[in-house]
């Protein structure tokens, strides 16, 4: 565990997708690596609490998860795993349908647990489930930055859009920070862009913020295949800078 430091509260960043396959994971797991990499003390959480995958991504060999928290109110610090790449991670459990619908009390439980390790931190993470669920509003209710992961696709659009639209109505939500994955050209990106935050902003009256865009790249599909972030495994690919700057504008937030 990291020791205690007497900085300013952790910043509390939810990371969301309306749809899967969009490369939220891949990205929450190199923005830590980043945030990590300029000397910040930072905890990814793996909010997708019934069908974990940050593990896998990172090739670990997971012992202990959140579950033991939930269900035998074991210490959330003594579950925390050091990962290579300088963050600490909170694992989460993989086809245990039940941790994926929490009661109202497990959920405030959990998030009382959190609370009590968020001073040995400089930013929490949490990638959560992608869709609508219940863990994935209560998530983005707890955090203070709500960044929305897109594709190209108009899949991801339409679900984003429904994602942001829930939040508003539900937990009142007003801004957001979206980030563009896996364009072609910067000129794709700013056209996303402007597309979802003009019908975000016309229809639920929300302020949109892009947080950047990172290109396709195949330096990601190579990481994922060495189960590694690309940050670390192609440091000098387009995508890395690209997160790298992510990064140093979460840090100006």
């Amino acid at each position: 565990m990291p020791q205690q430091h007497s900085g300013q509260r952790a910043k509390k960043i939810c990371i969301s997708s309306g749809k899967g396959g969009v490369g939220k994971t891949s990205f929450a797991v190199n923005l830590a690596s980043s945030l990590a990499g300029k000397e910040k003390k930072v905890l990814l959480i793996d909010g997708d609490l019934g069908l974990a995958n940050v593990d896998v991504l990172l090739g670990l060999n997971v012992r202990h998860t959140v579950r033991e928290n939930i269900e035998e109110g074991r210490d959330l610090a003594s579950l925390l795993l050091k990962v290579p790449a300088g963050f600490h991670l909170l694992p989460a459990t993989s086809g245990v349908p039940e941790m994926a619908n929490l009661s109202c009390e497990e959920q405030n439980e959990l998030i009382r647990a959190l609370e009590a390790i968020m001073d040995q931190f400089d930013f929490v993470l949490v990638d959560t489930a992608a869709g609508i669920g219940d863990s994935v509003l209560w998530f983005n209710a707890w955090a203070d930055i709500n960044v929305i992961i897109v594709s190209p696709d108009p899949t991801s659009l339409a679900d984003a859009y429904a994602l942001i639209k829930v939040l508003v109505a539900r937990h009142k939500k007003n801004a957001f920070h979206l980030v563009v994955n896996s364009v072609t050209s910067p000129q794709e990106a700013q056209e996303i862009f402007d597309g979802l935050s003009g019908v975000a902003a016309k229809f639920l009256r929300v302020t949109s913020t892009s947080l950047g865009t990172l290109p396709h790249d195949s330096a990601v599909i190579q990481a994922v295949r060495s189960r590694k972030p690309f940050l670390l495994d192609a440091p000098q690919s387009k995508v890395s800078l690209a997160i790298t700057q992510i990064a140093d504008k979460i840090l100006a937030l």
